[in-house]
């Protein structure tokens, strides 16, 4: 049983293997389905037969180009709510360009907070990594680079609740809308 759990650790698995440790249970599959729309593609789980490779094809083709749609959506309104939030500070406290500075600072600060500091002291927790790793796995998920050396809910000697894949999933998405903002701002100051 130790070369098995060994083996799987090290990236092998069986054809043919029905189970595969729950990779392919509901929340793994939903967190596979996100990977590959959001084209993460970790590269520790793919389709083993012709049809599920089509499938995944498919899938994708649509999936992606829906799925930049919903994060531009997601972005546009965590925008909206800033500039509200700064319209808002502007007429109670007649603050002019202080508001929108402040606001927007007060997004990339929560962002950051929501998005690449906390999220590691969960993942310090559920899978036992440390701060540095489950921050790198952040940045590395939600920049879409997805090297697929750090991937949640894979350890064998670990038990994951049910809501922890499917949270991370929504995690990637509103974290990904919320980077693309960051690197659009970025992008806006160098030019």
């Amino acid at each position: 049983l130790q070369g098995i759990i060994q083996a799987y650790k090290s990236g092998i698995t069986l054809q043919g293997n029905t189970t595969n440790l729950g990779r392919w249970d509901y929340s793994g599959s939903f967190f596979f389905s996100i990977s590959a729309i959001t084209t993460i593609g970790y590269g520790n789980l793919s389709p083993s037969t012709a049809a599920g490779r089509i499938f995944c094809i498919v899938f994708a083709l649509f999936g992606i180009p829906l799925n930049l749609v919903l994060l531009n959506e997601i972005g546009h309104l965590m925008l909206l709510g800033v500039q509200h939030c700064a319209c808002r500070l502007e007429e109670v406290f007649h603050w002019q360009n202080k508001a929108s500075f402040l606001m927007k600072t007060c997004a990339l600060v929560t962002g950051l907070l929501l998005f690449l500091l906390l999220p590691p002291l969960l993942f310090s927790d559920k899978e036992g990594w440390s701060y540095e790793e489950g921050f790198y796995y952040s940045f590395i998920t939600l920049s879409t680079i997805g090297f697929g050396d750090y991937v949640i809910g894979m350890n064998p000697d670990r038990t994951y609740p049910s809501w922890y894949k499917n949270v991370i999933s929504l995690w990637i998405l509103f974290g990904m809308a919320w980077l693309a903002l960051v690197i659009k701002f970025c992008i806006n100051i160098l030019e």
